[in-house]
């Protein structure tokens, strides 16, 4: 077994070593929080190698608690062992030159109420510890000072209780002081979403919308009651774990959102996720996570910042009428939906659509644009939109034509006259390429 050992900042919140999962499902915490057990002998093959796979331990430490590089970290065959090394690492006190014989007493939780009567018999070490009489050491500090010292050397078994994520991510937090301003509710919501990001990472997922709701401190602001709580939901259009991003979106919206009261407490929920895709299949250079702010997530910050109506994209709707195949819907809307509604004879309509479509000439039967048109195919009979009032029913009967000066066009004719005993009339709708 090989064991990792690295510290909580306080305050030694379980949620804090969610991120921890993404490595190993065996994640427990030590001595009420004080530090996060890893164990990685079954997944060190998996991540490259044991130094690899600790060196993304530590920038994932990093990460979580935004601290700078190098944190202090124990390793070791037990958990106690590195639980040791990492509380000398913290002490900056120098490695022994045998480990574990040479390990202080003090770095043992289990051997600290005893520590001082150890030392007065000149016993400091793991070592002089284990080479007195058993059963002396037994009768007078009792039988649980040799079992923690079995399992610290790796001569008895450990028992742990094992990180186990929640179903839903629900996470609340106590401010330290008051917030009046949405810089301070934004600032104090940082470390919610670096918890979000441990459980999205352990269950692969992505968020798609958030909840950050926060509780005032009065109920009554110039005699007028207020609600207890408010609330601002954030919604993305693709799912993701980059907490940058997130961030920049509530803030958007904060900045926007009057506090109707000062703050005491936050509660970070998430509403809605989904598995997160491993393939970009994007051609779009800022799709890059290395080439800059990726497009959605630049249309999410303009939307939150300049209105939904003010940002927008076009949208493939299911509808027989070329007019209405397309339609344009807000970007954070837009970007979310999936193509499931082509029609399957799209592919074959022309690139370009006129809008309106142009009245054409008659020679005779014969549609007219920059002279007779031949009918190369046809017809293709459209009858939709009987369904909607606003724009009513249509029904037509599309070809394909073609003359020397004009090319490939596509024209349709109305299949109702206007009057009884006049001439059906004639469409451009499309131009091909």
């Amino acid at each position: 077994m090989h064991w990792i050992a690295l510290p909580l900042p306080p305050p030694h919140e379980e949620a804090m070593a969610w991120w921890a999962l993404r490595f190993t499902p065996r994640v427990a915490l030590a001595d009420d929080g004080e530090a996060v057990l890893l164990e990685v002998a079954a997944c060190e093959r998996l991540w490259g190698g044991r130094a690899a796979l600790q060196a993304q331990v530590l920038q994932a430490w990093t990460q979580a608690h935004e601290a700078p590089d190098d944190p202090p970290v124990g390793t070791g065959p037990t958990a106690l062992m590195a639980l040791a090394l990492l509380r000398q690492a913290l002490a900056q006190h120098p490695l022994p030159r045998h480990i574990p014989q040479g390990l202080p007493l003090h770095t043992l939780t289990a051997l600290r109420p005893h520590a001082a009567s150890l030392e007065r018999m000149g016993c400091r070490t793991w070592g002089a510890l284990r080479a007195l009489p058993r059963g002396g050491v037994a009768r007078r500090f009792g039988a649980q000072v040799l079992q923690v010292l079995d399992q610290a050397f790796g001569d008895a078994p450990e028992a742990h209780t094992w990180l186990a994520l929640p179903d839903r991510f629900a996470l609340s937090a106590e401010l330290p002081a008051l917030a009046e301003s949405a810089d301070t509710l934004l600032w104090a919501a940082s470390r919610c979403l670096a918890a979000l990001q441990g459980w999205l990472q352990a269950r692969q997922q992505g968020a798609l919308a958030l909840e950050l709701m926060w509780r005032h401190d009065l109920r009554r602001v110039d005699g007028v009651a207020i609600a207890p709580t408010q609330a601002l939901q954030v919604r993305t259009a693709e799912a993701t774990q980059d907490m940058a991003h997130l961030r920049r979106l509530l803030s958007e919206n904060l900045v926007r959102t009057t506090l109707a009261a000062p703050v005491n407490r936050i509660t970070l929920r998430l509403l809605e996720s989904a598995p997160l895709a491993q393939a970009n299949a994007s051609l779009l250079p800022s799709d890059n996570p290395e080439g800059g702010e990726a497009l959605h997530q630049l249309l999410e910050r303009l939307t939150a910042r300049l209105g939904p109506a003010q940002v927008q994209a076009p949208v493939l709707c299911a509808d027989h009428r070329p007019e209405c195949m397309q339609q344009w819907r807000p970007a954070a809307e837009a970007l979310g939906r999936s193509d499931d509604g082509i029609v399957p004879h799209a592919v074959l309509l022309p690139p370009w659509l006129l809008r309106p479509p142009r009245p054409l000439a008659m020679q005779g039967s014969r549609p007219c644009h920059h002279g007779p048109l031949r009918l190369l195919m046809g017809p293709q009979r459209f009858e939709a939109g009987w369904w909607s009032e606003e724009e009513g029913a249509a029904q037509r009967d599309y070809f394909v034509a073609h003359n020397d000066t004009a090319g490939l066009v596509w024209v349709f004719r109305e299949r109702q006259a206007l009057a009884p005993g006049q001439p059906h009339r004639w469409f451009l709708h499309g131009v091909f390429g």
